[in-house]
């Protein structure tokens, strides 16, 4: 796989909620942080996603905002 995506961050589905069109999917990084994305029932279906698999999350954005109290 080629992508033009610099943040590519491997982890394990630990979790599934599907909804009446898009799901939730958690993904487990390697030391124990969690990634969330929202994507829809056939994408999860189309990549054959489920708890224990392997996957990939993938950032791509033009702006990345971060905050502090």
């Amino acid at each position: 796989m080629r992508i033009s995506a610099r943040n590519i961050l491997k982890g394990k589905v630990v979790k599934i909620v599907r909804g009446a069109v898009n799901a939730e999917v958690t993904l487990e990084l390697q030391g124990g942080t969690q990634v969330v994305s929202i994507i829809t029932n056939g994408s999860v279906d189309s990549l054959g996603l489920k708890e224990g698999k392997e996957a990939y999350a993938v950032v791509k954005a033009s702006s990345v905002m971060i905050a502090v109290d």
